[in-house]
């Protein structure tokens, strides 16, 4: 009798001794991703409850609620992309682990602080501004590598926001600070980890882009407000004697879609190559879904065709149904590829393009199946005046279609 006792007494000690886990303290939290050569990439996010935190870019502004605890871990997955926060929790302060995206066999260190408002620390002023365009070279000593893409920023103080873009997308909401003579940009949104770094003077700059700790590539700028990119509606198009688009992928029921079929008949369609993994993909699918609540046709159709890095069909149609539930896609996505997002890949099973350049790419087709436009990336809400040009252009555009 002695001896149940004695281990009866010792259970309740050990479960007694059992706490729940550890909950993040509520506020203000920085967060640090390691990149290359000793960089580490900072964002911001404040914890409103246990199952509740938005993590901030600029003027973006992400909103978590995908929180779980294990023991003494937490994970935070980001809303749509696959990527996510595992890290053990110390004091209900601290946070040490990893950035993870499974299907890519990325884990990548990560850590958070809470009580840290601040992204990038700086001891002394800003000596220059950035405020303005700049035209900006990236791999410029690569013959293969070399893209332009345009600077645009807005500096108050040693505060700088704003944004890279090229030819495929922009870079999204880019925060962070000059110190000096010395600019540092992060964005954090659960899909990439980008840093960028430079050494700026009046007129020039000269620094280096990370993506994570698995990329990096150099870049230089130089200011110029007359630089432009070339035209997005001119860089992918249909190749001598095809005047016409033509597919067949699933659905996530397995039903082949294709532009043939009745319900795209006699329609202004919008073909979206795109994935659920791609961020100017989601602005622009937001952007759609915003169109479709306030153009409300019958004489309209879109269609998104996803190429996905997913290493199965069956995870591809998982991280679709993710994106569209999470932003209320009423279009079909269909299945045009998983297990790769090989550009040259996607342009085998659209052979009437030149290439697939980017993903977004849009392809307006009018009522009687004829490619009139091909857009190639995208301007998202980073980039201010030219987000607010293009959703112009695109609903004149389609308005003259509709009404043809």
């Amino acid at each position: 009798m002695r001896y149940f006792l004695l281990l009866f007494s010792a259970i309740c000690l050990v479960n007694c001794g059992q706490s729940d886990p550890e909950k993040l303290e509520k506020g203000m939290w920085r967060g640090l991703i390691e990149t290359q050569d000793q960089e580490a990439l900072p964002f911001n996010f404040e914890v409103i409850n246990d199952s509740l935190l938005t993590v901030f870019n600029a003027d973006e502004e992400i909103k978590v609620d995908e929180i779980s605890f294990e023991n003494d871990s937490v994970i935070i997955k980001l809303p749509v992309f696959e990527g996510y926060l595992k890290a053990k929790l110390v004091d209900g302060k601290s946070l040490n682990g990893f950035f993870i995206i499974d299907d890519l066999n990325r884990s990548v260190p990560f850590k958070a602080v809470f009580g840290e408002s601040f992204r990038f620390k700086t001891t002394k002023n800003a000596d220059v501004n950035v405020d303005g365009n700049w035209e900006t070279t990236f791999s410029p000593d690569s013959s293969e590598d070399v893209y332009k893409a345009k600077g645009i920023f807005k500096q108050d103080g040693d505060k700088v926001t704003g944004t890279f873009r090229t030819t495929t997308g922009d870079y999204r909401f880019l925060e962070g600070s000059v110190e000096g003579s010395t600019m540092k940009l992060s964005a954090f949104d659960g899909a990439h980890a980008f840093l960028f770094t430079a050494q700026v003077s009046d007129s020039t700059m000269s620094g280096m882009f990370y993506s994570g700790n698995h990329y990096k590539e150099p870049f230089i700028a130089k200011r110029n407000d007359k630089f432009e990119l070339a035209d997005a509606d001119s860089l992918t198009f249909l190749k001598p004697g095809f005047d016409a688009l033509a597919f067949s992928f699933p659905d996530h029921k397995g039903n082949m879609v294709s532009l043939s079929d009745a319900q795209f008949k006699n329609k202004v369609v919008v073909v979206q190559l795109m994935g659920s993994w791609c961020p100017n993909c989601l602005d622009e699918s937001k952007y759609f879904v915003e169109y479709l609540k306030s153009h409300n046709s019958e004489d309209i159709a879109f269609v998104g065709l996803a190429f996905e890095y997913a290493k199965t069909e069956e995870k591809a149609f998982e991280n679709i149904e993710r994106l569209t539930s999470r932003l209320g896609i009423t279009y079909p996505v269909l299945l045009a590829q998983y297990g790769s997002t090989n550009k040259e890949t996607a342009q085998e099973k659209l052979p009437m393009l030149n290439h697939v350049l980017s993903y977004p790419t849009a392809i307006y087709v009018d009522k009687k199946g004829k490619v009139r436009k091909i857009h190639t990336g995208f301007n998202g809400p980073a980039t201010g005046d030219l987000y607010v040009e293009y959703k112009s252009d695109f609903e004149s555009f389609i308005s003259e279609l509709v009404n043809e």
